[in-house]
């Protein structure tokens, strides 16, 4: 049996790759990146490497900010010529051992995605007569036990000798690079990294059967999961068996993330809100994004006292931000609002919301006031510096 590792230095699998990335809504800077990778067979010292077995780099810790927060996440990276190659080998794993999740799942996987999470949800019958339990694994990458893990690894590609190899080194590597010198630490499957999409999804496997087996409406997606039950009783049981499940793994649930509601109340999932006929965003996400807005223009607004430049300059930097964010997106096209949320939500409400909101800080950062005066600054200015209304982009919307 060939081994997946040796796909890794195959040009034809790189092109394939290629063509895919370039098929979702990818920003033309990581096309360009990997097309120069392919180009100039910079995989192929990495593969190299791994097939003789040499030391793979250290994974890099850092801490970021959380969207919309201050609080702090820890990230792994891997060097950028590893890390383009694991990115390779994920997309791999993820279509050779697809078969092995349940249908409940839908993070990280071909031809599914959290649109598809909801969408599968709202054409249950008689939804909307149940309780919802909605429930988020804390902290859920990097506290992911490696020795529960490497059975469920090795059970899934032990036919694969050289690969589960490779997989074992990394996952036991039991030191980090943080702040330039070599840290020894429990990390889990290191959130950030390629390879955790594949780990993520393989842990909770048994849970995800369990449900899937029990006929209870549910869906996982990657540290997120919502289930459904006839009475508020049922709802609670299958919460208390997910909890004692969880601590089995060696995970707990955030608390502050858990909720329970009623028939006729609507629920909340990756970042929708759905009551009856309507999906929205929800309340929780565009107050996090309204966060980042109001630190951003603090930010931008000191710069710009402490410089001298002038208000256009900051109000200008604000809206590219936000347009990239919003409207343009990052590297995984899942994580853009256009493609996360347009092609589901039936309402403009929040968009609305969040425009209101967009424009004002603008008016506030170009103005320099807090008082109705900021009302001088009128829409078409805005736009002169590349304002984009969401409400405008959802009307124009056409996802690939």
């Amino acid at each position: 049996m060939e081994s997946l590792l040796d796909r890794l230095g195959d040009r034809e699998t790189w092109e394939r790759f290629y063509a895919y990335k370039c098929s979702l809504a990818c920003p033309k800077s990581f096309a360009g990146e990997l097309r120069r990778f392919i180009d100039r067979e910079e995989y192929l010292p990495v593969y190299e490497g791994i097939r003789r077995g040499e030391p793979f780099p250290l994974p890099v810790k850092k801490s970021i900010a959380k969207l919309g927060t201050e609080k702090k996440r820890v990230v792994y990276t891997y060097p950028p010529s590893e890390n383009m190659v694991l990115k390779l080998l994920t997309w791999l794993l993820l279509r050779r051992y697809d078969d092995r999740f349940s249908p409940c799942l839908y993070s990280f996987r071909p031809g599914r995605s959290a649109k598809d999470a909801i969408r599968a949800l709202r054409r249950i019958p008689g939804l909307e007569s149940q309780y919802a339990y909605k429930a988020d694994i804390h902290d859920y990458f990097n506290s992911i036990p490696v020795p529960l893990l490497l059975p469920m690894v090795e059970e899934t590609v032990g036919e694969d000798a050289a690969l589960l190899a490779f997989l074992r080194r990394l996952l036991e590597e039991p030191e980090t690079m943080e702040r330039g010198r070599a840290v020894r630490e429990q990390k889990g499957i290191m959130a950030g990294t390629p390879l955790s999409a594949f780990y993520a999804n393989l842990y909770l496997t048994e849970l995800d059967r369990h449900f899937e087996e029990a006929g209870i409406p549910y869906i996982r997606y990657s540290d997120d999961v919502i289930l459904f039950a006839p009475d508020r009783g049922e709802a609670e049981t299958h919460a208390a068996w997910l909890w004692a499940f969880l601590d089995s793994r060696g995970l707990t649930l955030n608390p502050e993330k858990e909720a329970l509601t009623a028939p006729g109340e609507g629920w909340t999932c990756l970042g929708f809100f759905c009551r009856g006929e309507t999906v929205d965003i929800a309340e929780a996400t565009v107050r996090k994004l309204k966060g980042k807005m109001r630190r951003k223009v603090r930010a931008l607004a000191r710069w710009a006292d402490r410089t001298g430049a002038e208000r256009e300059r900051a109000a200008a930097a604000f809206i590219r931000v936000f347009n990239r964010k919003l409207l343009e997106g990052p590297e995984n096209s899942e994580l853009t609002w256009s493609y996360w949320f347009f092609s589901v939500i039936n309402t403009t409400k929040s968009l609305r919301e969040i425009d209101r909101y967009a424009q004002d800080c603008l008016r506030r950062l170009l103005s320099g006031k807090n008082t109705k005066a900021r009302f001088n600054v009128r829409y078409g200015d805005l736009k002169a510096l590349g304002y984009r209304s969401l409400v405008n982009a959802y009307y124009s919307f056409s996802p690939d």
